[in-house]
């Protein structure tokens, strides 16, 4: 199944689908300043982002690094994380996600800026 440029608007900005097969999906997402995702994890996924523009500040478990364009990062399943836009700028990066279930609903907030918890 392929839902290419299927795109959906969040409160911190919105993401599209590029391309999507069983155990393997890719989405283009786009950050707004000064906004971030929830902190979560994946139970049944993990996921590889690349920064394609903007600057992200990135936690993975209790760590949390500076990202720039054409760095990226690998997030295990079950790995609590978050990226967030500290720049003025829009921050746009891939999410390659592999596993055996890509759903939505696939996903435990821990904290959420927007009450999604």
């Amino acid at each position: 199944m392929n839902e290419a440029n299927t795109k959906e608007e969040r409160p911190w900005g919105w993401f599209e689908i590029l391309y999507e097969e069983p155990g393997l999906k890719v989405k283009r997402i786009m950050v707004a300043p000064g906004k971030r995702l929830s902190l979560q994890s994946h139970e049944q996924r993990a996921e590889n982002w690349v920064v394609l523009q903007g600057r992200a500040r990135f936690t993975l478990d209790d760590t949390t690094v500076a990202l720039a364009p054409h760095q990226s990062v690998f997030i295990p399943k079950r790995s609590r994380h978050r990226i967030e836009n500290p720049g003025a700028a829009e921050l746009v990066f891939v999410e390659v996600q592999t596993g055996s279930y890509l759903g939505e609903d696939d996903i435990v907030r821990y904290q959420d800026d927007f009450d999604r918890c």
